[in-house]
């Protein structure tokens, strides 16, 4: 059955790997890179901290992506220890990968991390639509990347969205303790 799974997974992947385009290539690599070490969404977060509407989305979403951290790249991809696509693959990824193992992505549960909280806590529903199509962007650079097979972006979206759902849940009840306090 896990056998069936890979095979569907590396399957799907060099079908991905197919679509690629010259002129799509740098596109790609550029924004895949931003969300190394989750750059572009803490600096979104961070930039958010400073202007009041936003300071919730920025610190909840920072919150959101550290437990992501913890939860994929410090805890499930050890435990895995899923090998890159490129390693069992005939593809030539985009970029250069210094973690071995890819499942599962962390660049798309960081992106997911922060996208739910963004999509629960922006003041305008511009930004929440624009954070939940960045986030998928991420995921779908990933694969187009050839860094990680689509279960691994299929995992990071789940366990980042989970971190926000947790993150989220945690600060509504804080609040709501806080507004029953007696002061």
């Amino acid at each position: 059955m896990l056998e069936a799974l890979q095979s569907l997974d590396g399957g799907l992947l060099l079908a991905i790997q197919g679509l690629r385009q010259d002129w799509l290539d740098p596109i790609a690599a550029g924004f895949t890179t931003l969300g190394n070490a989750g750059a572009l969404w803490i600096v979104l977060s961070a930039l958010m901290l400073c202007w009041r509407p936003t300071r919730k989305a920025g610190l909840l979403a920072l919150l959101a992506m550290l437990l992501g951290l913890v939860c994929t790249n410090l805890t499930i991809k050890p435990l895995v220890e899923r090998p890159r696509p490129w390693l069992d693959l005939p593809i030539l990824p985009l970029v250069a990968e210094d973690d071995p193992h890819s499942f599962p992505s962390g660049h798309t549960c960081a992106a997911f991390a922060a996208a739910m909280i963004w999509v629960r806590t922006l003041p305008w529903k511009q930004g929440r639509i624009a954070a939940a199509a960045l986030a998928v962007c991420m995921g779908l650079s990933r694969l187009y990347a050839g860094v990680h097979y689509p279960s691994d972006v299929l995992a990071g979206a789940l366990v980042g969205s989970l971190c926000a759902w947790a993150v989220w849940t945690l600060s509504r009840r804080w609040e709501a303790g806080r507004t029953l306090r007696p002061r």
